[in-house]
């Protein structure tokens, strides 16, 4: 029997609740080409009708560098900044603690700490969507994210293995203290068009903010197969998304973490 054939995602599967997770950044990015005249007055007026809980506004413009190579002695390579024009709007939510960003290749709406739920989230992030497909018309979607930023801080005397199942190893034989690390990993999954980049690593202490020791446990959940811009696929693709990102978090952390943040 094929892997394919074996792994099923169960969006009905439940998991434990954790009303102090550690979650600093949850992201949903869709990446899509507008097709209709990316106006920024338009835009921005029609925008501002429809979220003034968001009054904090950002107009965003795209530049590139370019390289110009000489041929011959002593020529030198030039660079040049090339202004691209008006790439979207930044709305930020009065208390701060919403991101929505409208731009003519791509849509991103973040909820910082605290976050409160999947539902609040997602039907926040869908609202915008929405807003972003009335003024964009985009017929396919090049790429859809999830991503889930964990920051998980440590005492003096606590270890990684306190809350990390997964931990950096040491060479054999090199019995040394680790200072710092880095982990990445890009997992497949079977029979469906997702993959899942996963990245720990340690921020060191901040001694101007009194923060302390940080493990950083990044989680995202990502399609590049295009696909038509339907709700249906839409909030299907989320909700898988947000099991694998589930599956992955719960698989990292130990069971003394999921006390402490419950």
């Amino acid at each position: 029997m094929s892997l394919a054939s074996k792994f099923r995602i169960n969006t009905e599967e439940t998991f434990p609740q954790l009303t102090k997770a550690p979650i600093v950044e949850a992201v949903i990015e869709v990446r899509a080409q507008a097709k209709m005249t990316w106006d920024e007055p338009l835009i921005t007026k029609q925008l501002q009708i429809e979220l003034p809980d968001y009054p904090n506004v950002q107009s965003k413009s795209e530049f590139t560098s370019e390289l110009k190579v000489r041929i011959g002695i002593g020529e030198k390579t030039e660079g040049e900044i090339l202004d691209m024009g008006w790439k979207g709007l930044r709305f930020e939510s009065a208390d701060k603690l919403h991101i929505a960003q409208f731009n003519r290749d791509s849509f991103l709406f973040s909820r910082l700490q605290p976050y409160n739920s999947w539902k609040q989230f997602c039907d926040e992030g869908l609202r915008l969507w929405q807003l972003h497909m009335n003024l964009a018309k985009p017929t396919e979607i090049q790429r859809m994210g999830l991503r889930f930023i964990n920051r998980m801080e440590l005492s003096l005397d606590e270890q990684m293995a306190s809350y990390l199942q997964i931990l950096p190893q040491k060479p054999h034989g090199l019995d040394l203290p680790i200072g710092s690390f880095f982990h990445h990993e890009v997992l497949g999954v079977p029979g469906y068009p997702y993959a899942i980049n996963t990245r720990r690593t340690i921020q060191p202490p901040d001694k101007a903010t009194d923060r302390k020791i940080g493990l950083i446990l990044d989680i995202d959940v990502f399609t590049t197969q295009t696909f038509e811009p339907k709700a249906e696929i839409i909030e299907r693709y989320l909700a898988e998304m947000r099991w694998l990102k589930n599956k992955v978090f719960y698989g990292n952390i130990t069971q003394k973490a999921k006390e402490k943040f419950k």
